[in-house]
């Protein structure tokens, strides 16, 4: 059953993958060629400024901004926004599909006496809050332009640990809702599982340093577009994963029970 699920699963996941692409093609890539407009443009702007004189202590500070315009093209920009962004996201698409099939064959009977179709869809919404909305709500996507170079690992390494502080406490707060839900019930089990996942990411919110690296004179419009329209990617892709995922999960696990 679980290796019929995990097919299914990176199938669907390969769908997503293909319905994401169309979404960012339409809503993402203007975004990101807006921004690498203004970079180039800024880059253009430093190189046209007279060179300043070296201080005493022979050292200069870069301005706002991030020059990348003597860094060597490896991959053309239409190739980066087609054959590129395809391959990114098929494959991401498929690796997700894969995981949330694992996930929801754990999850299947563990939730509550529910269908296939309603588990699937219970464990879109939770794994986008937790993987996706709850993790950009501290870091939120940029586009290029928007960050420097120097501390990408720095930056990768806070995200990722957002994100897994925020599926850890999620599987936690869960754990405590199935524990809670025999004396307490259902419904107040989960509203006080979801106040404590809620308490404890704000917390962690603090405590995690911010990161503020966008360059002066950036289009506020380009960002909260691009921002957005990252959102609706992973939207998308979560959004199939629960629907057509739970279709096909719920046909094989009760081809002729009940339709929730």
């Amino acid at each position: 059953m679980v290796r019929s699920l995990l097919i299914r699963g990176m199938l669907v996941g390969i769908l997503a993958g293909l319905l994401a692409f169309g979404f960012a093609r339409v809503f993402g890539e203007p975004q990101v060629d807006a921004a690498i407009a203004f970079e180039e443009s800024y880059s253009a702007q430093e190189e046209a400024k007279p060179a300043p004189a070296m201080s005493m202590n022979m050292s200069t500070a870069p301005a706002a901004g991030h020059d990348h315009g003597n860094d060597e093209e490896l991959v053309s920009r239409p190739m980066q926004a087609s054959f590129g962004l395809l391959t990114g996201v098929l494959v991401y698409g498929t690796a997700l599909g894969g995981i949330f099939a694992l996930v929801f064959a754990f999850a299947q009977g563990r939730l509550g006496s529910l269908s296939p179709r309603t588990t699937a869809a219970i464990v879109a919404a939770i794994g986008f809050a937790a993987v996706v909305i709850v993790p950009q709500l501290k870091y939120p996507a940029n586009p290029p332009a928007v960050g420097n170079p120097d501390t990408i690992g720095m930056r990768t390494a806070l995200y990722f640990t957002i994100m897994a502080l925020s599926v850890l406490v999620m599987i936690a707060a869960l754990n405590t809702a199935n524990r809670l839900a025999a004396s307490l019930g259902r419904w107040n089990a989960n509203l006080i599982a979801a106040a404590a996942y809620a308490v404890v990411m704000a917390i962690a919110m603090m405590v995690l340093p911010g990161v503020h690296e966008v360059p002066a004179g950036f289009s506020a419009d380009v960002l909260w577009n691009f921002r957005i329209a990252s959102l609706g990617i992973h939207g998308v892709l979560w959004t199939t994963l629960g629907l057509v995922f739970g279709i096909l999960a719920q046909k094989l696990m009760q081809p002729e029970g009940r339709r929730a």
